[in-house]
């Protein structure tokens, strides 16, 4: 099977992924059948449905879905498609809504996902074994929160969430707990697309190699308001230590003190946050941190705190939506520099995210090279990988499966390889399941 050549271990210290997992249509739908369709995925926080009847509309792989809360304060995710002939119920990204009507036939919903109407039921002559059947929205199998962050699963035999998520819970409880109220999305979301697969922002999320030649205008930026005494950065970045951590299930996190405390939102509450959190978990709440929620999500959090959902279109399509997050009753000036830090470096107009894409267009034309086989972007770190916990991690209480601590500019890549081999896992693991579904039938 194709599978089996596209995650190639040949010894202890090689790692290659072949460039098909990029561009192949045929790895696009296992991927969206086996992962996408087959895991948890990451759908939006509770703080987006504050209220009775709000609601957010998102997807769960190809399958479009609602999350709401309904008139008794209960959240549901439901399938985003009329029973009667498959039409969308709701149009809109978020709203307040009582009920939603399909525009087809009429046939509605109230908040929960119940059927509350069929037009002209009573005319309509249907035949008595009609009403055995459910007429309400298609629940998800597998909805759960944890400490506000929803997941959802097509899948009804997933692990339990908490479960799947292992050490990654302790890396949102690192943004959870930046406020005892948790967190909120500032008002506004960015959504966008690009002309490149979805595994380039994965990878992308995790890589602090690119940051120097990615970024040049940015780091000057840094430097001219270092030198103007700014109060927003003062970057050294050689003076710096980095870390990547690789947990189960696709799951990591790359890691590192902030170039300057003072210049970060969460300065404002430092003292506060020592006195509720201690001055470890303090520590790491204040520096650069971007996480992986796999299959379709990550946290970043450096010039700001941004949540990034992705939803693959095509091998060369992806979708993103964006949000900036913030402690719920931060101090005002620690809101003001939060914003417009998340509108200068993360904003689909601001100096970082424009690089980013302009980088995976670029990667996925190059990717339709004839005869290049195997990518050469895995490797950086091999030296120093270990399965050890580092005392980083022993003093965060978290078990990576592998780490990476070095100095700035070693820009770790082996982070990625768990993440592939889970991939790989789902993939393989979803293929034998079919066949042995097809043999018995």
């Amino acid at each position: 099977m194709k599978q089996h050549a596209l995650i190639v271990e040949k010894s202890a210290d090689e790692f290659l992924v072949h460039r098909d997992i990029y561009r192949d249509p045929e790895v696009f739908d296992w991927e969206m059948k086996y992962i996408f369709e087959g895991t948890w995925n990451l759908l939006g926080l509770e703080s987006q449905i504050p209220k009775a009847f709000d609601y957010f509309t998102t997807h769960i792989g190809r399958t479009p879905v609602i999350v709401t809360r309904d008139a008794k304060g209960a959240a549901h995710c439901v399938v985003n498609s009329c029973r009667h002939k498959g039409a969308l119920v709701c149009h809109t990204q978020q709203g307040n809504s009582r009920n939603f009507v399909c525009q087809y036939h009429g046939w509605a919903y109230d908040a929960s996902g119940k059927n509350i109407l069929i037009k002209d039921k009573k005319e309509g002559g249907y035949p008595p074994c009609f009403d055995n059947a459910s007429h309400d929205l298609a629940p998800v199998p597998r909805f759960a929160s944890y400490r506000g962050v929803l997941f959802g699963s097509l899948n009804p035999d997933v692990p339990e969430l908490e479960t799947y998520l292992g050490d990654l819970k302790t890396m949102i409880d690192l943004i959870v707990d930046q406020s005892p109220q948790g967190i909120e999305c500032v008002a506004g979301t960015g959504a966008f697309t690009f002309q490149g697969n979805w595994k380039l922002q994965l990878e992308n999320g995790v890589d602090p190699y690119h940051f120097s030649s990615t970024h040049p205008s940015y780091i000057q930026v840094l430097k001219k308001r270092a030198e103007s005494k700014s109060v927003y950065s003062n970057f050294k970045s050689s003076e710096l230590v980095r870390g990547t951590f690789a947990f189960g299930n696709g799951h990591n996190a790359m890691w590192g003190p902030a170039p300057s405390d003072a210049a970060t939102p969460l300065g404002h509450s430092r003292a506060e946050l020592e006195d509720r959190v201690g001055s470890v978990r303090a520590k790491w709440m204040a520096y650069v941190r971007n996480i992986t929620a796999f299959p379709n999500a990550q946290f970043a959090e450096n010039a700001s705190l941004q949540l990034r959902i992705w939803r693959p279109l095509a091998p060369d399509l992806t979708e993103m939506r964006t949000f900036c997050l913030a402690p719920v009753g931060e101090p005002a000036e620690a809101r003001r520099l939060r914003i417009r830090q998340y509108e200068e470096f993360f904003n689909p107009t601001g100096l970082a995210t424009p690089d980013d894409i302009t980088n995976y267009e670029d990667c996925q034309r190059g990717m339709q090279a004839a005869g290049i086989a195997w990518q050469q972007g895995h490797s950086r770190g091999t030296a120093f990988q270990r399965a050890a916990a580092p005392a980083e991690a022993l003093e965060l209480g978290v078990h990576p499966i592998s780490s990476v601590v070095g100095g700035f500019n070693l820009g770790d890549e082996t982070v990625m390889h768990e993440t592939y081999r889970y991939w790989r896992t789902l993939i393989e693991q979803g293929l034998m399941n079919d066949a042995a579904q097809g043999s018995e039938s």
